[in-house]
């Protein structure tokens, strides 16, 4: 924010003085019993008219919140410490509620309770040292690591497909076997490989000056888009699927596509979404399962109607940490896709709100990042990593809440699943580091570090004359 801003918003610092009275220090002592001074019967506690100086209803300090909030928001490390800080207590809090939520289940299949918290545990050490990494590898790096990451995703999708490698679980075909418990989703990591390549793509587009053109803008980007989404389709993994297609827009709506264009890529990809849905029975039950409150004839919408259950539940303020009803065999998938229900059910509405609190201080970071960046690379990378975590967070919380119908996807940084969790922690350093590269962001690092700090204040003390006490 620049200086002049700063003073049209908070005022000249002789209207603090106004607005807060004459500071106690200037007032002359009165002693005790004396009546109060001239002209000033009448303002003070308790006698009916506000203090002198000070506006009405409190107008004076609001405006004062309001410009350190605006300098606040405005500082160069705001989005640094959100993406950092916000990705940390989501993290930290799904493990939680994944130990929480996943004992129930795995005493049902025969193992010990923290089974399930000891497998999250594992991913949340592998990503935070992918996240370090992440953060530090230079722009060249990441946009050099693109067409490999692409490659290898799409022939694990396709080796998904092949009998005897690929896995079914849920009626969905598209884990691959690590040996033992271990799994691998390659739909998860295709996420991070269409971010990198369509950044990458678009970045070097921009620098030829050929954006401006339709059909630079749409290809090869749209049709190596939808080669992946028919691979994941054909596994039936519609809900990742929808998150890829937010990526997708993403891209296109940071790279400015005229309206039009972007009206008509909506279009086809809505009519091929309403085409795959018509076509399986499994995908119209669960549009039927929207604000649903009673299970029906067939149970179809057990899982949605137990879901508003558990946050029925909750309350304000939750039964307590590990007080679920519904985790006790009643809401299918506690730990997964419904672990925002268990969150709800024993956190109640505060913990909800939390993590959406949580949420949108990430998007918003994201957000910011994207806009403040002179980099065409980072700019349409940062937007496309802030549209899948968010986009994955509304699929998985509106289907929750039954506005969405239940799509199978996890929350970002939350749910239990290493598969998830490991290229979304990657694309969180991604952005932490893009944050640090925000202007001023970097010297008020710098000016953070001890050595730096302590120097710069030897400095601006003033040798004092010799003999001066």
């Amino acid at each position: 924010m620049h200086a002049d801003h700063v003073h049209a918003t908070a005022g000249p610092p002789g209207a603090w003085t106004a607005l807060r009275g004459p500071s106690a220090r200037s007032r002359p002592a009165r002693p005790s019993g004396a009546a109060p001074a001239r002209g000033t019967a009448g303002r003070g506690p308790g006698t009916g008219g506000p203090p002198r100086g000070r506006l009405p209803g409190g107008q004076g300090g609001l405006r004062a919140l309001h410009a350190r909030a605006r300098r606040a928001w405005d500082r160069p490390l705001t989005a640094y410490y959100l993406i950092l800080g916000g990705s940390l207590l989501i993290t930290v809090l799904g493990l939680v509620m994944v130990y929480s939520a996943s004992q129930i289940k795995a005493l049902q299949n025969g193992l010990a309770p923290t089974y399930f918290f000891r497998k999250q545990l594992l991913a949340a050490a592998i990503g935070t040292a992918l996240l370090l990494v992440a953060a530090r590898l230079p722009v060249k790096v990441l946009r050099a690591l693109a067409y490999p990451l692409l490659a290898v995703s799409a022939f694990l999708l396709v080796l998904v497909q092949v009998p005897g490698i690929g896995e079914t679980i849920n009626g969905n075909t598209n884990w691959i076997s690590l040996g033992g418990p271990f799994q691998a989703q390659p739909s998860e990591f295709a996420k991070l490989a269409l971010v990198l390549w369509g950044a990458d793509l678009l970045a070097r587009k921009q620098h030829k000056k050929l954006l401006t053109q339709w059909k630079h803008l749409l290809v090869p980007l749209v049709p190596v888009t939808f080669v992946l989404l028919g691979l994941i389709m054909v596994g039936g993994d519609m809900g990742t699927t929808v998150v890829l297609t937010f990526v997708l827009f993403g891209l296109l709506w940071v790279a400015g596509a005229p309206t039009r264009l972007f009206a008509g890529v909506i279009g086809v990809t809505g009519a091929l979404a309403v085409l795959f849905i018509k076509t399986s029975a499994n995908r119209m039950s669960r549009l039927d399962c929207i604000g649903a409150t009673d299970p029906g004839a067939n149970d179809q919408c057990w899982q949605a109607v137990h879901g508003i259950y558990a946050l029925a539940n909750g309350g304000w303020f939750g039964a307590g940490l590990g007080a679920s009803v519904e985790k006790w065999g009643e809401l299918p998938e506690p730990h997964t896709d419904f672990i925002f229900a268990i969150t709800g059910e024993e956190l109640g509405l505060a913990g909800t709100l939390s993590v959406l609190a949580l949420f949108a201080a990430l998007g918003y970071a994201g957000i910011r990042v994207a806009g403040r960046t002179e980099d065409p690379f980072v700019r349409y990378a940062a937007g496309a990593v802030t549209t899948w975590i968010t986009a994955q967070a509304v699929v998985n919380i509106g289907a929750v809440l039954g506005l969405l119908p239940i799509a199978g996807v996890p929350l970002p940084l939350f749910s239990y699943g290493g598969s998830a969790l490991l290229p979304t922690m990657f694309a969180i350093g991604l952005l932490i580091a893009f944050a640090r590269d925000e202007p001023g962001a970097r010297a008020a690092l710098a000016m953070r570090q001890p050595g730096v700090r302590w120097k710069t204040m030897r400095r601006r003390v003033k040798k004092r004359p010799s003999g001066e006490r």
